[in-house]
């Protein structure tokens, strides 16, 4: 039987498909910790990591519609709209109607909206280098890569 080592652990074929060592359990856990460091350093601005997505959308494209907005990000209306509803109370969005098409509702950012691409990139920025500290630039390459393929696999 093919043997993997993880951890300094020597698995069977058989036990790397279960958690703790699965690739799938991995990338949850990380994506767990990515989330919660994430939320840490967004809270002193009131936002969230969905709302930060919503924010680098806005910042490519302001005046997007909400539906784009959610094709780009692979969210349902549901999640989105509640989203918006607290950026909106918030402060950093405000939702009007395309004049052409009153059935679609374009999202557009705000002074406080705008301001703040001046300093949440660093703050994500940090964040991205203490996640890879230790891991050169072409293992996180291709490591992008790799998880890049593996969406498309399953999408």
């Amino acid at each position: 039987m093919k043997s993997t080592s993880v951890n300094s652990v020597s698995l069977t074929s058989g036990q790397a498909l279960r958690a703790p060592h699965s690739t799938g359990y991995r990338i949850k856990l990380l994506s767990q910790l990515l989330y919660r460091k994430c939320s840490d350093r967004l809270e002193p601005y009131g936002l969230t990591p969905f709302h930060w997505l919503v924010l680098c959308c806005l910042w490519q494209e302001d005046g997007m519609p909400t539906s784009d907005i959610g094709e780009k990000l692979q969210q349902v209306g549901g999640t989105l709209t509640g989203v918006l509803d607290r950026m909106e109370e918030r402060g950093f969005v405000r939702r009007e109607r395309d004049r052409q098409d009153r059935r679609i509702c374009r999202i557009w950012l705000t002074d406080a909206g705008i301001e703040l691409e001046q300093v949440l990139p660093q703050v994500v920025a940090d964040l991205h280098e203490e996640t890879w500290e230790g891991v050169c630039t072409e293992d996180r390459e291709r490591f992008s890569q790799v998880l890049n393929q593996a969406i498309a696999n399953l999408s």
